[in-house]
């Protein structure tokens, strides 16, 4: 299965702040019940008007010539590169849980390499979804009881809930990585993980296996947070881990959390 992308206004009821520290990991429980297809969504305060792909201007990134992501609700920001969208905080990428339609698992101030990467109308309902080749962004992860669990929860439920249909059948397809301490160059301190899946069933025009990154650590706050990427893997143009590496050593306490 592949992460589409489609927009709609969300009115409530985001899982962007709640904690996945394993009581829904996949490999082990039943719960894990999102569907492939991510949205991106504003809050009911913002509008699309306000995507901005040239990035956080008023920001300098770590690295020359990337642009800034900020997420001023979790007091979060990071760096990606110069040819990522870069959205407004305001929006929102999930998963939809698969039995109630709600979000299941997902992030705000997200951005995106090759957002329209592949599209497609598998379930014939006239709505065309966007399938992006890689995203990114940062949650809150209240009821989170340490780094390492909420690294290693919520990279097997994005890589899970993004890149197989969800069923029991398909836990056979993921693999769960251990959650390791890692330091960002700015100093934070957290865990991270690796989640992915192989040999996932192709049945559809953007189906394709995937990956997540979580890096888990706390805000000026001392609140957990995290940051997530979830891309294709085993495409063309596929991102690095490398890459993937690189935008997390950028990311950074930024200024004390709106929410």
């Amino acid at each position: 299965m592949a992460a589409g992308v489609t927009g709609f206004l969300v009115l409530g009821g985001k899982k962007d702040d709640k904690a996945d520290d394993g009581k829904n990991d996949p490999a082990v429980s039943q719960s894990a019940t999102a569907s492939a297809s991510a949205s991106d969504s504003p809050t009911p305060t913002s509008s699309a008007s306000e995507d901005n792909p040239r990035g956080n201007e008023t920001e300098k990134p770590t690295v020359p010539g990337w642009k800034v992501v900020v997420n001023p609700k979790h007091g979060t920001a990071f760096d990606v590169p110069a040819d990522w969208e870069v959205a407004s905080p305001g929006w929102s990428t999930f998963f939809e849980d698969k039995k109630t339609g709600d979000p299941y698992i997902g992030f705000s101030a997200p951005a995106y390499l090759q957002k329209n990467w592949c599209t497609s109308d598998d379930d014939k309902d006239g709505r065309v979804d966007s399938t992006s080749l890689a995203a990114t962004g940062t949650k809150g992860e209240n009821g989170g009881k340490d780094t390492a669990s909420i690294a290693r929860g919520d990279a097997a439920a994005f890589a899970f809930g993004g890149y197989t249909d969800q069923t029991d059948a398909s836990k056979k397809y993921l693999t769960v990585g251990k959650a390791q301490p890692f330091t960002t160059k700015s100093g934070v301190q957290g865990s991270v993980a690796t989640s992915y899946t192989t040999g996932v069933p192709k049945k559809h025009k953007c189906d394709s296996d995937g990956k997540a990154t979580t890096f888990a650590f706390k805000n000026s706050k001392g609140d957990f947070v995290s940051w997530t990427l979830f891309a294709a893997k085993g495409v063309k143009n596929e991102i690095p881990a490398a890459t993937i590496m690189k935008i997390l050593s950028t990311v950074r306490v930024h200024g004390d959390p709106t929410s």
